[in-house]
């Protein structure tokens, strides 16, 4: 099966060859065309109960969609956002997802929840992130384009730009300065990473969008 993901970093979409034998598994309505012989079967996320579980705290999707062809073919996923799409190739590893970011994944690439940590639902970010592990890929989707960074230390990503990240990384909230400088320089509250590990960013933000408008809209 190969895989190209096209048009990056702004209106990203993945085109995906399908063979016979081929599946994949991708989050309701990430479908923007595919073959007329792609079969698609709708399905819970995990089952009903962690299907539940991923809607409330995760942030995704009650059903999932399984593609899969006889015969050579072609599907093409999107996402709501405009922005980037990143793919992972797992290798019996993990990798942690913000709520809202996963595409697709292939057969071997298991979904469910971890729990993030009040740290991480005081910065913003949820007190649950979906976990990813197995073999095989994953994409996942931002708002905006994605950049990575190795972490050796610490370092610090300000509130709703971190995406993704490798389970060795830890989670803490933070000033982004002193009182003042934090709060009047319209930063707050930040999120401090340590590694090792790698973690990924986007470079919008969602809450900047809608606070834009709200303040332009009304």
């Amino acid at each position: 099966m190969d895989a190209i993901t096209r048009n990056r970093p702004s209106f990203a979409n993945v085109q995906i060859k399908l063979q016979p034998g081929d599946k994949i598994i991708a989050e309701a309505d990430a479908m923007a065309s595919m073959s007329a012989n792609v079969r698609m079967k709708t399905r819970f996320s995990g089952g009903v109960i962690k299907a539940i579980m991923k809607r409330i705290f995760g942030g995704e999707s009650l059903f999932v969609n399984e593609f899969s062809a006889d015969a050579p073919a072609e599907l093409v996923l999107t996402q709501g956002l405009p922005g980037d799409i990143e793919s992972i190739d797992l290798k019996g590893t993990t990798l942690f997802l913000q709520p809202g970011a996963f595409l697709a994944c292939e057969p071997g690439v298991s979904l469910g929840l971890g729990w993030a940590g009040f740290a991480s639902f005081i910065g913003g970010e949820g007190l649950f992130r979906l976990k990813v592990k197995g073999n095989g890929r994953v994409w996942f989707s931002a708002y905006g384009g994605i950049f990575s960074r190795e972490i050796t230390d610490e370092y610090i990503v300000d509130t709703g730009h971190l995406v993704a990240y490798e389970p060795s990384i830890n989670i803490r909230v933070g000033l982004a300065g002193g009182i003042f400088s934090s709060f009047f320089g319209g930063e707050g509250l930040v999120t401090k990473v340590r590694g090792p590990g790698k973690i990924y960013m986007q470079s919008r933000n969602f809450s900047g969008l809608t606070s834009w408008m709200n303040a332009h809209m009304t």
